[in-house]
């Protein structure tokens, strides 16, 4: 089930093959002092902290730098905002909650779970992005590479396990169950399903890295072709589920 709720506009899908998607998630309130949601302000800390992280980078990035570009004050996003950290999560949150929402809208009708999964491992990769138009709040283009350079950033600290038992981390999770049981009907005796969903996740974002950057750790550096991941994950997915 899902725990946030979405609004869904969609327009000439047959004619025009794009997704016109304006999405209101539930964010857990343990990530904000105040809902950015609930005001101009708020929404343009989201919006432009998207582009200035991209930009800078997230160690580069501060709330004075984005209090500077959306003319505004570093008290006025402290309010919203208990540090960098807390606006990472929230902002990775939003990113994990539109992709299951996304996973759920193009599998929907879809009962074979070999098809399922491909169809998950090309929005994964994210060539789906041809087919959707941006809204004005998140550019979702920009905020999947920041999932790919920054995502490990939201766990990879010392208070992972305080965060985890204020749930956090529960969007992401959530998409890993989802794809962990569509794995488990397409194999019930596979006994790793949620490892591999966990695994499939992460090396979509990090072979997509290591093309763009450290070429030499990859077999995709030299075209740049993601849908080169996308056969490599494709691969590796069934060749793990396939029953022998």
């Amino acid at each position: 089930m899902l725990n946030y709720l979405i609004f869904v506009s969609l327009h000439n899908i047959i004619e025009s093959n794009c997704m016109d998607i304006q999405i209101q998630i539930k964010m857990n309130k343990a990530l904000y002092l105040r809902d950015p949601m609930d005001s101009d302000l708020g929404k343009n800390i989201i919006s432009h902290s998207i582009l200035m992280i991209d930009e800078y980078g997230f160690e580069s990035f501060t709330f004075k730098k984005l209090a500077q570009k959306i003319e505004s004050t570093e008290a006025g996003i402290y309010r919203y905002f208990e540090n960098k950290h807390r606006l990472l999560i929230y902002l990775l949150d939003w990113y994990w909650s539109w992709l299951e929402y996304l996973i759920i809208f193009k599998t929907n009708n879809i009962d074979d779970p070999s098809l399922q999964l491909k169809i998950i491992i090309e929005i994964l990769t994210l060539d789906t992005f041809k087919e959707i138009k941006e809204d004005q709040l998140i550019d979702y283009k920009i905020l999947h590479q920041i999932v790919i350079s920054e995502g490990s950033k939201a766990f990879l600290t010392k208070n992972v396990e305080l965060d985890n038992k204020q749930q956090l981390f529960k969007p992401y999770k959530d998409l890993c169950r989802h794809i962990a049981g569509i794995i488990s009907e397409f194999n019930p005796g596979y006994p790793f399903p949620r490892s591999l969903a966990t695994t499939i996740i992460e090396m979509s974002h990090y072979q997509n890295f290591f093309m763009n950057n450290l070429p030499s750790l990859t077999d995709f550096g030299e075209e740049k072709d993601v849908q080169a991941i996308n056969q490599f994950l494709i691969n590796l997915l069934f060749s793990s589920i396939t029953k022998q």
